[in-house]
């Protein structure tokens, strides 16, 4: 199991970018979160199968449509005892 946790910067709150990490996640049955960050960022954690976190983070490198990534932060963690879905916070 991998644990990675994320910053996403650019235009990344108010066009539905938290609900796209989150189909994402479901699709690939990944636990964790995504939150608006005060300083405009996105902050998210997925855990799960290495192959579908690393695909995850490569659609999120992207975006929705109404997005602008310019930058992910993307950090190893040590993985946590986590509901089994993920969330919105």
């Amino acid at each position: 199991m991998l644990c990675l946790r994320g910053f996403v910067s650019g235009r990344v709150q108010g066009v539905g970018f938290r609900y796209f990490v989150l189909r994402l996640a479901d699709d690939s049955n990944i636990h964790g979160y995504a939150k608006n960050l005060p300083d405009g960022r996105v902050e998210f954690l997925l855990q799960g199968d290495d192959t579908s976190i690393r695909s995850v983070v490569e659609s999120i490198r992207k975006g929705p449509s109404y997005s602008v990534v310019t930058d992910v932060e993307i950090e190893e963690c040590e993985c946590q005892d986590m509901e089994s879905r993920f969330l919105i916070l």
